[in-house]
């Protein structure tokens, strides 16, 4: 007999089916922006077939399937051989394969493309996250291998490939590879000078072998890997690739995977070293200039990721209130939650400009926009990725119940979200590393003022915040234990810059009125009333406008 009493009415549909990049007019118009318009329509159909991808059925079921089935470890064959191989879904290469079939390890050698890949590592992180490691690594990876131009020569066109290419083989025999990293130990974390792996010179030039552990090593299926160990003449960087040239398996020894937060679908292991061939990169004792290139473009990835899974939130909880009612009226409508929507929006706005600004000086390449990522990237991974995850768990409740639920998604964001803040130095390293840079590059400093200084005059509320920065500055004595005060400052005030140059006025009014003028509780939904809360809301709706 069917139930009389199961009637489903007041339920939100699935927010599936539609282009997650053109939808999203902050990206949309940083990409219009930033890239030549000679290249711009190329890229823009480009980012609109990804976009419509990572907005599917299927992109989104491949990111469920991914996340429910979690790689598993395989330490021996059936005959107690060594094989070190982790095993995972179907979904997860499908994911990956997308991801680098469109561009997203290939940056450094085509116009525009590091805006380019920002903007598509934007958009398809936003079907699933956890894949976006190995794609960040292998991207970041070309500029730590460009110190040796013979190991560039080598690798770079297959890090930079179109072509994914499961399973480990000689490099040789595969179209494209994928790279990770190791650089963590148990007994040093983030302190990687204390670093107690050890590589022994061999006879051929470059080559080593290394005996230690790595207590971080993330995607471990991947083709090659750049760790650092301490040679004789100190801490160098070293690739270390899964297969030998002549077909034999290098020793690298997985010992576990981690039981993680997040990231499910990712692999993190823990390695170890017994004789492990490796090539030198760059000279002797000078391992952490040579991959600090790698530790800045995957620091810009966490700035992009934590982007990504914000609007994804955000576009959730948009979609939602826009179906939802209660108490007479939509959710949408009502005028607290409303404010709450609009204070969501600002700041996924205000992390996807900073991002793609940030992409596009590294387009720039000039001495200019390097001095200014040299402050402005570990300023924004700060801010942005901490803003991550509340922005993610109060988008969440925007669902009530139903965002509790697995099924909605929201719960697997708000798992991820702490992760970029970890990765590549947390919190504290990010607002120190500012602080190295402020008191020992003054062109640093000198390119952030001037990014800045061209808002100046557009707003009483910035040019104030501007000052009172400046006199923060301008005293740096015993300033560490007020580092993450002064970064925060300085990440809103170039947010609010930006703001006020590139998005609509009822925008850039509502960040520097909150985050700037300090009309502003401490929680979301406390914006002013008089703010043009509509149109920052509908600005921000990911579909059916």
């Amino acid at each position: 007999m069917a139930a009389s009493t199961h009637t489903v009415t007041n339920q939100v549909p699935p927010l599936v089916g539609y282009d997650v990049f053109a939808t999203d007019r902050a990206l949309t118009e940083a990409v219009e922006r930033h890239i030549a318009p000679e290249i711009l329509p190329e890229a823009q159909r480009e980012l609109g077939a990804l976009g419509l991808s990572a907005g599917s059925v299927q992109a989104q079921l491949w990111g469920a399937q991914a996340n429910e089935n979690p790689p598993g470890l395989h330490t021996h064959d059936r005959y107690g051989h060594r094989v070190d191989e982790v095993e995972f879904h179907p979904a997860w290469h499908r994911l990956l394969g997308h991801a680098v079939s469109a561009g997203l390890t290939d940056a450094w050698g085509r116009p525009a493309g590091h805006v380019r890949r920002a903007a598509g590592f934007l958009v398809w992180t936003q079907a699933e996250a956890g894949h976006g490691c190995p794609l960040s690594m292998t991207h970041a990876a070309v500029p730590a291998l460009r110190t040796d131009p013979a190991l560039a020569a080598e690798w770079e066109p297959l890090l930079t490939s179109h072509v994914y290419e499961e399973g480990l083989r000689p490099p040789s025999q595969k179209a494209g590879v994928l790279f990770g990293m190791g650089m963590t130990e148990k007994q040093g974390g983030t302190d990687v000078r204390s670093n107690t792996t050890r590589a022994e010179p061999l006879a051929g030039d470059g080559e080593y072998l290394l005996t230690g552990h790595k207590w971080f090593c993330s995607a471990p299926m991947s083709d090659g890997f750049l760790v650092l160990a301490q040679a004789p003449g100190g801490l160098s960087c070293f690739l270390v690739p899964r297969v030998l040239p002549d077909g034999a398996r290098n020793a690298f020894a997985i010992q576990r995977l981690k039981d993680k937060l997040g990231n499910r679908s990712n692999a993190s292991a823990e390695v170890e070293f017994d004789g492990t061939w490796a090539r030198r990169v760059g000279e002797e004792g000078r391992g952490v200039r040579t991959i600090i290139e790698m530790v800045a473009a995957t620091r810009l990835d966490c700035v992009v990721g934590s982007s990504a899974l914000m609007r994804q939130a955000v576009a959730q909880a948009i979609h939602h209130t826009a179906y939802r009612s209660a108490f007479g009226g939509l959710l949408i409508e009502k005028p607290l939650m409303r404010n709450v929507l609009a204070d969501l929006a600002l700041e996924s706005e205000a992390a996807t400009t900073l991002a793609l600004r940030l992409a596009a000086a590294y387009d720039a390449d000039t001495d200019e926009e390097r001095a200014f990522l040299r402050i402005a990237v570990p300023t924004a991974k700060y801010w942005v990725t901490k803003r991550c995850g509340a922005v993610v768990g109060e988008a969440l409740e925007c669902l009530g119940g139903n965002g509790y639920v697995e099924q909605s998604g929201m719960p697997r964001l708000l798992r991820e979200a702490p992760l970029n803040s970890i990765w590549e130095g947390s919190g504290n390293v990010q607002a120190l590393d500012v602080l190295r840079a402020l008191q020992r590059e003054p062109q640093a400093l000198n390119a952030f003022l001037v990014e800045v200084g061209k808002a100046r005059g557009a707003d009483h509320r910035l040019d104030a915040a501007i000052k009172d920065l400046l006199t923060e500055l301008a005293d740096l004595d015993a300033v560490e234990a007020r580092a993450r005060r002064l970064v925060e400052r300085m990440a809103l005030v170039l947010q609010g810059s930006l703001l006020l140059r590139w998005a609509p006025p009822e925008v850039a009014d509502a960040f520097c009125a909150s985050r700037l003028g300090r009309d502003w509780g401490s929680a979301f939904g406390t914006l002013p009333h008089s703010l043009d809360l509509a149109s920052i809301v509908e600005r921000a709706r990911a579909a059916d406008r």
